[in-house]
């Protein structure tokens, strides 16, 4: 068994979510697994006994950085996998960021590639998926991870790093990771408060894990809030002028819209 575990965050009645299970539980290394869920359920506890993985409630309402946060707190593991119950990850995930992860000595994270899931096709190439793939070249560089530079640039021009995908070293971290208090953009103020730690961000350029959108999730949802421009108007002022950062505000809005049906 690897030292890693897979947190599936749940929420309400996902009919994706038994396919998220499988996915981690189908890994050619084998990892711990539970589910973590601020709605707890007769579904979810249906599923996690069909799998014989536990269940973990926490003691809050549903919030997004709550239940990251929750779920993160439970593993004992040295690396731990927010997964999300709408995604999937390919059989060699597991085996191919720990690989990544050993070889680097002061890794804080490893994210890999990863495909779109759209009317259940497979996406493997889109505008979106071209940008991300570019800001994330840095990353792939020994020399470049570990520096500002490269662990700035995926995410100075929009937040090139895909959430789900994300490997954590959990001893490299302080939790809580996620800030509360965001809609949208909890993930990408994390890496952006990362970056400026000592340590590596690391990056398998392969297809590992797949990004489901659809009407439901998320994502969507967060794209249609008015917050969102705001939200990610203050990241951008992270990283550039007020003027440029609007402009920037404006071109990736249009870009996000690539993640509505």
């Amino acid at each position: 068994m690897a030292d890693h575990t897979f947190a599936i965050c749940a929420y309400k009645e996902s009919p994706y979510l038994e396919e998220c299970i499988k996915s981690v539980l189908n890994q050619s290394v084998e990892s711990k697994v539970y589910i973590s869920t601020s709605t707890d359920n007769e579904y979810i506890r249906n599923l996690a006994k069909k799998y014989e993985i536990p269940v973990y409630l926490t003691d809050h309402e549903p919030d997004i950085a709550k239940d990251w946060n929750s779920a993160l707190g439970r593993a004992d593991t040295k690396y731990v996998t927010i997964a999300h119950q709408d995604d999937i990850y390919e059989k060699y995930y597991t085996a191919a960021v720990i690989k990544e992860l050993n070889s680097v000595k002061n890794a804080i994270m490893c994210c890999t590639d990863y495909y779109e899931i759209r009317n259940d096709k497979r996406v493997r190439v889109n505008t979106n998926l071209i940008i991300k793939r570019l800001l994330s070249v840095p990353m792939c560089n020994r020399r470049l991870r570990g520096t500002g530079f490269g662990k700035r640039f995926p995410i100075m021009f929009g937040n090139g790093i895909c959430c789900p995908s994300v490997t954590y070293v959990k001893d490299r971290i302080t939790e809580p990771l996620f800030d509360e208090g965001l809609l949208s953009n909890l993930d990408w103020k994390t890496w952006e408060k990362l970056s400026k730690e000592d340590g590596s961000f690391c990056y398998v350029h392969m297809l590992l894990m797949g990004h489901r959108i659809h009407e439901e999730s998320t994502t969507t949802e967060i794209i249609e809030s008015t917050s969102r421009w705001q939200e990610d108007f203050e990241m951008y002022s992270k990283f550039w002028p007020k003027a440029v950062a609007k402009m920037l505000c404006n071109l990736y809005s249009n870009s996000e819209k690539s993640n509505k049906l």
